[in-house]
């Protein structure tokens, strides 16, 4: 990963930004929702195959738009071809709803697209799954729909958390329960068991509701090569203030950095990393 901080880019986003199977490896930024969103990704330290992660900032007019972060599993081939294809799925339903501008159905195009992928994914037969993360950013307002554990955060510009989703995942419902705390859970042996997928005949989509967004408000989805790294403290301190490139190309170097250099008591998983971070531009 590259530690170069990227110039601050707010070019308009006419048209979805989309990665898969790439790599964006300062954080690349562009106007979409009455705000600011960047996009960055990796694979691994010293990977050679494909980037398993995808994302798109998905605009749909002047004051909506969509966020989508997908993790892909089971492996290289199996991993990139659910993540991409369940990226691609979102962007084709939510251009179909969202006709003329209109954002009035992004809930049901966002859904219809989850859904859709899901078929599609099974349909390959190859094994293959993927988390989502997705973000509905709708006239100052932020609602989150989730299957797996790729993280969706809104925390304050003074660093409260405004909301986090909770993984599907055995490990994070342990914590969600009071039966693990946070530090145990980074270091617990089964942390990477996901319990819940796109791909599978028992998937299901979580939605919260959507939240009003205050100006210094910072959105962040993650693939989980993130979460795996830093703790959540660490994850607010570098994103809830400060230019959004700058602190996201300082937020994604300490990754980088815990996936290179293992250091006591900190946590240590070498992962595809993919972070996209929004916020609204102050009137």
């Amino acid at each position: 990963m590259a530690e170069t901080i990227a110039p601050e880019l707010t070019t308009p986003c006419p048209s979805a930004q989309v990665l898969t199977r790439h790599e964006w490896t300062e954080p690349t930024s562009c106007a979409v929702a009455a705000g600011e969103a960047a996009l960055f990704s990796a694979r691994a330290p010293d990977k050679l195959t494909y980037n398993e992660d995808s994302a798109a900032v998905i605009p749909v007019n002047e004051t909506s738009g969509v966020l989508v972060v997908a993790d892909g599993l089971g492996g290289e081939r199996a991993g990139h071809e659910a993540s991409a294809l369940a990226v691609r799925t979102l962007i084709e339903t939510v251009r179909a709803f969202a006709v003329d501008g209109e954002s009035t159905q992004l809930r049901a195009a966002i859904l219809d697209g989850i859904e859709t992928a899901n078929r599609l994914i099974l349909d390959l037969g190859i094994g293959a799954a993927t988390t989502i993360a997705v973000v509905e950013i709708n006239d100052g307002k932020a609602r989150p729909y989730h299957v797996g554990d790729s993280m969706i955060l809104v925390v304050g510009g003074k660093g409260k958390v405004k909301l986090l989703t909770v993984s599907h995942a055995p490990v994070a419902m342990a914590v969600e329960a009071g039966l693990l705390d946070a530090v145990e859970a980074m270091h617990h042996d089964e942390r990477h068991l996901v319990s819940n997928v796109v791909g599978s005949t028992e998937m299901r989509i979580e939605i919260g509701p959507p939240l009003k967004l205050a100006p210094r408000d910072t959105v962040v989805l993650a693939s989980d090569g993130l979460s795996d790294n830093l703790h959540l403290d660490e994850i607010i301190a570098r994103i809830r203030k400060g230019k959004l490139t700058q602190s996201m190309s300082q937020l994604v170097a300490e990754a980088d950095q815990r996936m290179q250099t293992p250091l006591p008591g900190c946590p240590h998983k070498p992962d595809d990393l993919t972070v996209i971070a929004y916020r609204r531009k102050p009137k």
